[in-house]
């Protein structure tokens, strides 16, 4: 049921749901997040450059079904998309995509927030963001990241 991607390359956000709604006339409601890199960075006085992503090829595919089989137990979901890019991107770039979809607007709604409030805290992804004064940082977990997934458990 769930379509999961990592990859390089941007992603239509219009085609995915059209990829998504195909055919279907069961679907009442698409929640939709998109999440793109800022050019501002919590602890630093310096503009972000860049970004880079990694990943754990299959460990992070796997990860992100387990929490998208978790999305489907919790709501009625007809279907749902992931993609999250890796690599380097620069501030503007699309990082992470999340489209539910449902019978009704709530679920596909709530089953978008938890997705991504699981993403970002039960994902395996490293991000490391370059700075304008030519320092950079690996980013840790944040507390808030963990504060609203935690609303789900």
């Amino acid at each position: 049921m769930a379509h999961i991607k990592v990859q390089t390359e941007d992603f239509d956000i219009g085609a995915e749901i059209a990829a998504l709604t195909a055919g279907r006339t069961d679907i009442g409601g698409i929640g939709c997040f998109v999440g793109t890199v800022r050019a501002d960075a919590k602890g630093s006085d310096s503009a972000v450059t860049g970004m880079t992503l990694e990943q754990y090829p299959g460990m992070t595919e796997r990860a992100i079904g387990r929490i998208a089989d978790e999305a489907a137990e919790r709501w009625p979901l007809l279907g749902c998309t992931i993609i999250h890019r890796i690599g380097s991107l620069r501030p503007g770039d699309n990082i992470v995509l999340v489209i539910a979809a449902s019978s009704h607007r709530q679920s596909a709604l709530d089953a978008t927030a938890f997705l991504i409030d699981w993403l970002k805290t039960k994902a395996p992804f490293w991000k490391r963001e370059d700075f304008a004064d030519g320092n950079g940082a690996w980013v840790d977990a944040r507390e808030a990241d963990d504060a609203a997934a935690s609303r789900w458990s």
